[in-house]
Parts: C-alpha cells; sequence; structure tokens
C-alpha cells in the first residue's frame, strides 16, 4: 500500500490536538518531502528517520515520499513526530503491517541509530488522547509521566525495533508505570520549625496558606525572608487529582516534571533580571513563563524592585485571573497561572533604613525612587504585606522552638476544606459577588471596616481583599462569620507603606 496513515499529537499551548502523518510513496527521483507547516526540527527529521531506519535493518525506499502534517494550517515543531514518520515510511512500503496502527497513536525523537529520545509536553498529550480511546507508544522517559494519566493506556518503547516488533506481533510492549515512589513532602520542602523568631511573619505564612494569598516580606536583609518564602509549600494542602495533572502538565511542556514529585506544589524563583517573556511566557512558538510553572504553587520574586517594571506590571492580569493568553502575530496560547507569589524586598537600596546602629545612608529621594518601582495597582493586588524585623542577638541564640510545617499544614487543611465545602475554591480566588455571598461580617466587624476605610482611604479592590483575608482567619478559627478581632488582624497585613 503506497499510503499509510499515522496517529500522533502536536502542542499548541496547553492542548495537544490530533495531527495524523500522512505518508505516500510513488515512483519518481528518490527524495522526501515534508508539508504541513513543519518547522526546522521537523524537517531535520529526514535525516535521522533516514538512519534510524537504515540502522534497525529496515530498507530506506528509493521512492519519491511526500509526508504531510495534517492539519496544514496548525504549526508544527520539535522531533516528537520523528517516530510516526518512520512508521509511516514503513506501513507505505510494506515492511510492517498497516491494519493495527489505527488503534494506537504515536511521538517520540529518533537517534541515528534508532534509539527513542525523550520528548516534551508527553503528559499533556496523553490527556488529550483520553478521548479518542487509543494505545499511546511512547519513549520509555515520556511514558513514566504519561503513565500519571491512568484513563489511557500508555506503551513504552526503548527502540524503533520494538515498536515495528510489537505491531508485527513478534512481541508485545510493556505498559508505561509511573515513578514507584513518590516523595514526601518531607523530603522536598524544608520544615517550618528551622525559622528562629519572627512570630508574625510565620502567622501570616499560614494564613497564606490557608487562602491561596500573595504575601510581600519586607525588611532588611538577612532577616529570613527567603527562608520563610521556601517554606511556605510545605504548608499548602494536597492538590487535587486534576489540580496535579494540570500543574504537571504545564512543566512536561518545558521538560522540567519529575514523576516522583507528582503532587507536590511547584517552587519558583526566577532571577530579578528574568525578561517578560520568561516570567509570563512567550516566544514565536509560546512556551510557558515561570508563573505557569508555578500553576498550583509558589512564584517567589525576591528583591522585587529589582525586577523591571513592565516585567511587575506584567503580573497584574494573571494575578486576577489565574491564566494568561499570550497573542503573537502567527500564534496565541493560553495557560494556567493560578500561582501563589511569594516576594520580598528591602526597606531601601542599601536594606537597613530604620536600623537602631544607623548603617543607612540613603537619602529620602532614593528610598522614594526604590519604593516607587511597585506600583500602587500591584501592590493592591498583594493580600498581605508583612514586615520582618532584624533579630536581636539573644533569639538567634535560642533554641527553634516553632511548630513544624506537618502541624501547621493540619491546619491549613482544615481550613481550605471549609472553603471547598462552602464555596468549592479557595477565598483568595473569590470574585465580587461570591465575597458578598460568603463573607459574612458580623455587626462589630462591619463597623470596623467601614472605619478602616474611611481612614487609611483603601480601594474597593483592597475592601474586598481584606475581607477574602478576614474570612480565611475565621476558616482558621472554624467561626461561620467574621468577627471584629478577623477582619482587626487582616487589616493589619496592609499597613505597609511605600511612601
Amino acid at each position: 500500500m503506497p499510503l499509510a496513515i499515522i496517529h500522533s499529537r502536536g502542542l499548541d499551548g496547553l492542548s495537544a490536538p490530533e495531527v495524523a502523518v500522512e505518508v505516500h510513496l510513488t515512483g519518481g527521483l528518490p527524495s522526501v518531502t515534508l508539508v504541513g507547516l513543519p518547522d526546522t526540527e521537523v524537517k531535520e527529521a529526514r535525516d535521522r528517520v533516514r538512519a534510524a531506519l537504515q540502522n534497525s535493518g529496515f530498507e530506506f525506499p528509493s521512492k519519491r515520499i511526500t509526508v504531510n502534517l495534517a492539519p496544514a494550517d496548525l504549526p508544527k515543531e520539535s522531533g516528537r513526530f520523528d517516530l510516526p514518520i518512520a512508521l509511516g515510511i514503513l506501513a507505505a512500503s510494506s515492511q510492517i503491517p498497516a491494519t493495527a496502527l489505527n488503534e494506537y497513536e504515536f511521538a517520540g525523537e529518533l537517534s541515528l541509530s534508532g534509539e527513542l529520545r525523550p520528548i516534551r509536553g508527553a503528559l499533556a498529550m496523553v490527556l488529550a488522547a483520553g478521548s479518542r480511546g487509543r494505545t499511546f507508544i511512547l519513549p520509555e522517559t515520556s511514558a513514566r509521566e504519561a503513565a500519571l494519566a491512568r484513563d489511557v493506556c500508555v506503551l513504552t518503547a526503548k527502540t524503533l525495533l520494538e515498536v515495528c516488533a510489537h505491531l508485527s506481533g513478534q512481541c508485545v510492549l510493556k505498559n508505561g508505570e509511573a515513578s514507584a515512589r513518590v516523595l514526601e513532602a518531607t523530603e522536598i520542602y524544608p520544615d517550618l520549625a528551622d525559622v528562629r523568631g519572627q512570630t508574625q511573619a510565620k502567622r501570616a505564612l499560614e494564613i497564606a496558606a490557608a487562602g491561596g494569598h500573595s504575601i510581600l516580606l519586607a525588611g532588611p536583609p538577612g532577616t529570613g525572608k527567603s527562608m520563610l518564602a521556601t517554606r511556605l509549600p510545605g504548608l499548602l494542602p494536597p492538590m487535587s487529582q486534576e489540580d496535579a495533572l494540570e500543574s504537571a502538565a504545564v512543566l512536561s511542556l518545558a521538560g522540567q516534571f519529575s514523576p516522583e514529585k507528582f503532587g507536590h506544589h511547584p517552587y519558583r524563583a526566577p532571577h530579578h533580571t528574568a525578561s517578560s517573556a520568561a516570567i509570563v511566557g512567550g516566544g514565536g512558538v509560546p512556551r510557558p513563563g515561570e508563573i505557569s510553572l508555578a500553576h498550583q504553587g509558589i512564584l517567589f520574586l525576591d528583591e522585587l524592585p529589582e525586577f523591571d517594571r513592565k516585567v511587575l506590571e506584567a503580573l497584574r492580569e494573571p494575578l486576577e485571573s489565574g491564566r494568561i493568553h499570550i497573542s503573537r502575530a502567527a500564534r496565541q496560547a493560553e495557560f494556567p497561572a493560578q500561582f501563589q507569589l511569594v516576594a520580598a524586598m528591602n526597606p531601601c537600596p542599601c536594606g537597613f533604613l530604620g536600623a537602631a546602629n544607623g548603617k543607612c545612608r540613603c537619602s529620602p529621594d532614593q528610598v522614594a525612587r526604590y519604593r516607587n518601582k511597585l506600583s500602587g495597582p500591584l501592590l493592591d493586588r498583594i493580600d498581605l504585606q508583612i514586615e520582618v524585623p532584624a533579630l536581636a542577638a539573644e533569639d538567634l541564640q535560642k533554641a527553634a522552638e516553632g511548630e513544624p510545617s506537618a502541624i501547621v499544614r493540619t491546619r491549613v487543611t482544615l481550613a481550605r476544606q471549609r472553603q471547598q465545602q462552602r464555596q468549592g475554591k479557595p477565598n483568595a480566588r473569590l470574585n465580587t459577588r461570591e465575597v458578598d455571598r460568603h463573607c459574612f461580617l458580623s455587626a462589630e466587624g462591619a463597623a470596623l471596616l467601614k472605619q478602616v476605610m474611611l481612614r487609611f482611604g483603601l480601594s474597593a479592590r483592597a475592601y474586598h481583599r481584606v475581607l477574602r483575608v478576614a474570612r480565611t482567619i475565621a476558616d482558621l478559627a472554624d467561626s461561620t462569620e467574621i468577627a471584629s478581632q478577623h477582619v482587626a488582624e487582616a487589616v493589619q497585613y496592609r499597613r505597609f507603606k511605600t511612601d
């Protein structure tokens, strides 16, 4: 049969549309033509496939070979189409049977020796293939992550020969299996008990974890801001299976997913020199940025004012919506970005403003310019703004006496369960109408919040964010209504000044 059709998948953002690899053999001068908007990586498959077939003991047909990647208007990139193209050539030249090909989908990059190499986005491709009911054949490394999608049968292969032997009925490929051991949270995240002092900051971390709130830690160098930030993922409640799969699929697109860490909240800490495309995503072929790689986890921005202002302003929309839409002239893509922002900054350029030893030599203009790098609308979107003061020598010499992360995580999990039962989402994700419906204020709490609005001139956004934080504090206290003490504690976390 001179025509063979092999099923595979492309990548368009987090979606993985089906791609039909059509291979046609005809008479004429020997050549290989690839059509269907292939990029350079896909075009180079001609040479990889030729060498892989010959080194695997197959004959490369001396005919005119046309490979069409349909649909034609979907750009194709990466080496994942090597295996489908090779199988299409073998089926079209009757070197392997083509009868069972419709039951499978294939993806994998070929080495010149015929070995299969891992690909990006395997989990996203398998999740998209679930509705088709086909079996997916992948390289061994990629199959370990794809096997996490339990609704799809995934087979693993090491070489092109193994795939051909399976299709010919000479042997049976093994089922892909996820990592036998998933690491415990205590093996991945450092313990909150290691932090000495900073009682208010640790309380703020607990509230942030319970409600999914963003947090800004401000204080001089060496007070433990980064140390606190690295411990927040260990306080978060376990992810649902759906959220864990979505987070893993985004990491898989960047080739950064490890099956041993499945179900654990990602922690991303980009350097302050990162570009806007690196943070929010982009490129000619849109790729997820740090905010998407931190989906269902933590995005830590240390030295916040040192980031480019355009980069920081790009965070405003995804902080509200939980998604990022990347639009380029030829490509558009949307990625999930439900991350918790944890930021740290110094009080001034040198970091020692207000220190008792008088080390700061920054002028008022320098301090103002430093703090004005953070816009009001961005600060308005940060729920908790905490001072992290320097510790006295006697506090540093004391043994750590704080609660371990496991105990705090238990309280956080109970509070998050109350939110799921009441509204189906964390408090930080409540919209305006849902805030009115679920944030019940007592009479004293309502009066106090009204006084706070008048005294501090809170914006409407800040008002609703105070309510969300107060709702989280009430959930930690297992209170159905928001009392005045809950409002008072929420308000004190918004009194960080930038003027």
